[in-house]
């Protein structure tokens, strides 16, 4: 249980220092994209890059919550489910500004991508057995 605690909390330690690092790094290069978050006025393309992003995040986050919990299927859903709650809070606080299909698509993609991030390291790690 200890290592399916400290899998979910790492995973979702990565999927916000992805995320943040990430983002910032794009708003540094690409002008539009930062006008964009600025004035929080998006077109329908931009608003494709924090969905692409969230869902990179999702699968890192989840192949690192199961590889540390060392199970692939707990702390991946716990840890899409942690994501969903606060996702919500925080698009709660963007509700008005942003259209009703990027909300939902970046809530439907949170528990689906992090479950398949853990799957991935399963994969990973029955690679890893074969090889030795």
């Amino acid at each position: 249980m200890l290592k399916i605690f400290l899998g979910v909390v790492a995973g979702f330690f990565v999927w916000s220092i992805l995320w943040v690092g990430i983002d910032a790094v794009l708003r540094g290069v690409w002008a539009d994209y930062n006008t964009s978050v600025e004035a929080m006025n998006f077109s329908p393309v931009l608003l494709m890059v924090p969905l692409i992003l969230s869902a990179i995040c999702s699968i890192v986050a989840g192949f690192v919550a199961a590889l540390i919990a060392k199970e692939n299927s707990k702390s991946p859903l716990i840890l899409g489910v942690l994501l969903l709650l606060v996702g919500i809070f925080v698009q709660m606080g963007v509700w008005d500004k942003i259209p009703l299909w990027y909300h939902l698509a970046f809530w439907i993609l949170l528990i689906p991508m992090t479950v398949f991030g853990g799957k991935l390291s399963q994969s990973r790690n029955n690679e890893v057995r074969r090889n030795y």
